[in-house]
């Protein structure tokens, strides 16, 4: 990334020919002024050199020129990273799709995994793991979702108060006619990366 400012200092000899303007990428910059001009007599030859050290400040991209380029790139266009990565900017919550879900006898794990796959966006070509760019998810008929096999009886339900011997478990069946939304909510729960994007 460039610096929209930026000096620089160099000695230079005066034999030496320079141009009026550099090109850099299609833009030109002033030509640089001596700040001050040191003169040395050489004894040899008799005859006299001049030594110049030169201080400038560059401006890297014309005022006029600014309009197009993003706040990054007003020091020059990035011409080293040609990859596209997604902004903040570029996912805003309110653009963000909203989806409802049926859960009427779909099975809970397959809901689920469709579910988390929209919730944390990988379903879209631009999807970046750092970025939460997923979309809203709304359940209904919670209490509806079916499970196979034994499990409406058989599958357990922890939790834990954090006192001694507070552990409550339930099956699926009780906690289904108590919370039914807790089932789905911790069924998507599980397939989402426990860091801070999820």
């Amino acid at each position: 990334m460039a610096l929209p400012y930026a000096s620089s200092s160099a000695i230079t000899s005066t034999l030496s020919t320079t141009n009026n303007k550099t090109p850099f990428l299609g833009f030109t910059f002033a030509s640089v002024k001596p700040s001050f001009l040191v003169k040395t007599l050489n004894n040899n030859n008799s005859k006299q050199q001049s030594l110049s050290i030169r201080c400038q400040n560059l401006t890297a991209v014309p005022k006029d020129e600014r309009w197009m380029f993003e706040d990054s790139e007003i020091g020059g266009p990035d011409i080293w990273n040609k990859t596209w990565y997604p902004k903040a900017a570029d996912h805003i919550n309110t653009e963000k799709k909203w989806y409802v879900v049926d859960a009427t006898d779909l099975i809970l794990g397959r809901m689920a995994s469709t579910i988390a796959i929209h919730i944390r966006g990988k379903n879209l070509a631009t999807y970046t793991p750092s970025v939460d760019m997923g979309a809203f998810v709304i359940v209904i008929n919670a209490e509806k979702v079916a499970v196979s096999g034994k499990k409406r009886l058989q599958k357990l339900y922890r939790r834990h108060s954090g006192r001694p011997g507070g552990m409550k478990v339930e099956t699926f069946d009780q906690l289904q006619q108590r919370i039914p939304e807790r089932i789905v909510e911790h069924a998507v729960r599980g397939m989402l990366p426990k860091g801070r994007v999820s």
